[in-house]
């Protein structure tokens, strides 16, 4: 009896020390009039936006409005955990200066066809500072109505305490070992007080900068004084996907090899049909990893010169008929990794085919497709295949809590690329 009670405990304790994918995604938009939300570290598109406390640094937020009329957009920081659950305390706790900022920086498009407005702001301004670390919601409104909510996004404020050192590996299980990749790391916590490590230290994994697929809530595999392990051959394994799909819109006069045709005005450009990769071999090639950049080839500012057209996406399933039971969805960073109807494939029985079509600025692009069941959400699978070999970006972000403290502060960011070779081309 009491080895099998031994045996449950184990058991238990495996469970509660398995990754738990978070699923829950900060970035999202809620006014359809807004489109192209950038929000980064200072000039830097593919980065996350990440402000060490007490700094120079500075995060960029671009986004348009389709709306020619000037609207009152303002912004605020809400405290959130590691696990984006807002904090109950006054945001003078954590806000010095105003809590509450108008976004004065606009700009009437030129040169593009489409009429919008570019609006921009460097953050965090002198007289609206966040004063602790942690994760933070930007939340973008309209006439200082905090209910009149446009969009959010994610805002990691950093308080550097911790060196972490990681590694990619791959993992020992047969079933996992060619297609995912494990990541293993050790946090060195200084000067703080980590009597109960496993319940004062969180640690987050993100592949790809990704919030809907992070993993979390593992306990260390070891503790040594002031270093804590991660290395539990069940945590942190991600599926290693394939290079991303790509799509240059960097131009809408000169069309891309991915681009099938366009009509006269350009105001709807019709992608070549996709096809589920699943059995194709592994080919490297650079690519943003479900990002998009907001770039031109015959403007000077993007920002505000880029033009806007609706983009016809279109995949072709191996039996030219739906899939059952599942649906299909565009994600990426152009989608915000959002599972909605407006991101849904839609199958066109006519022609045999899914399509989707997204309203995108002059950029280039990468994306990718995600099947869901129709009855459980939580099961999904991607069309591209799973090779260990694939380049991904890994970022370890270690929040520590202590027993007086109201939120996780962070207090540790590092980044870790699959592939230090980085080849023109790999099979």
């Amino acid at each position: 009896m009491h080895i099998f009670k031994s045996i449950i405990a184990a058991v238990v304790l495996l469970l509660i020390q398995q990754s738990i994918t978070a699923q829950i995604n900060p970035d999202a938009t809620y006014d359809p009039n807004v489109h192209t939300v950038r929000f980064h570290s200072y000039g830097d598109q593919e980065s996350m936006a990440i402000y060490k406390l007490n700094s120079t640094d500075r995060v960029e937020l671009h986004f348009d409005d389709i709306e020619t009329r000037v609207k009152s957009y303002y912004y605020t920081y809400q405290l959130c955990d590691y696990n984006w659950q807002p904090v109950n305390v006054s945001p003078f706790d954590f806000i010095k200066g105003f809590t509450q900022q108008r976004i004065t920086n606009y700009r009437f498009s030129s040169i593009a066809y489409t009429r919008y407005i570019h609006y921009q702001a460097i953050l965090p301004e002198l007289n609206s500072l966040p004063t602790k670390s942690g994760n933070y919601l930007l939340k973008v409104f309209l006439d200082g109505d905090t209910s009149k909510l446009v969009f959010t996004r994610a805002l990691l404020v950093l308080d550097s305490r911790s060196s972490i050192s990681a590694q990619v590996v791959q993992p020992f299980t047969p079933d996992t070992y060619k297609t995912h990749q494990h990541i293993k790391f050790v946090v060195n916590l200084e000067g703080l007080n980590t009597s109960n490590a496993s319940q004062q230290v969180k640690v987050v994994v993100l592949q790809n900068s990704r919030w809907d697929n992070a993993q979390g809530n593992v306990f260390p595999t070891f503790i040594r004084n002031n270093s804590l392990e991660y290395s539990n051959e069940n945590s942190f394994v991600f599926e290693a996907g394939k290079e991303w799909r790509w799509l240059d819109l960097r131009s809408f006069s000169l069309l891309s090899e991915r681009v099938d045709s366009a009509n006269v005005k350009r105001t709807d450009i019709y992608v070549k049909p996709d096809i589920d990769r699943n059995a194709q071999r592994y080919i490297y090639y650079p690519d943003l990893d479900g990002k998009y950049l907001v770039t031109t080839y015959e403007s000077i500012n993007p920002y505000w010169q880029g033009d806007y057209a609706k983009i016809h996406f279109n995949f072709v399933t191996p039996s030219q008929t739906p899939y059952v039971g599942k649906d299909l969805y565009l994600i990426g960073q152009l989608t915000d990794y959002r599972l909605t109807d407006k991101n849904k494939m839609q199958f066109n029985t006519e022609k045999g085919k899914y399509e989707n079509t997204q309203y995108l600025k002059q950029g280039y692009y990468s994306y990718s497709y995600m099947l869901v069941d129709k009855s459980d959400a939580s099961k999904r699978s991607y069309l591209e295949g799973n090779y260990w070999e694939t380049e991904n970006n890994y970022t370890i972000l270690v929040y520590y809590k202590s027993f007086t403290d109201q939120a996780d502060q962070l207090i540790g960011v590092s980044k870790i690329n699959t592939r230090s070779d980085r080849p023109g081309f790999s099979f």
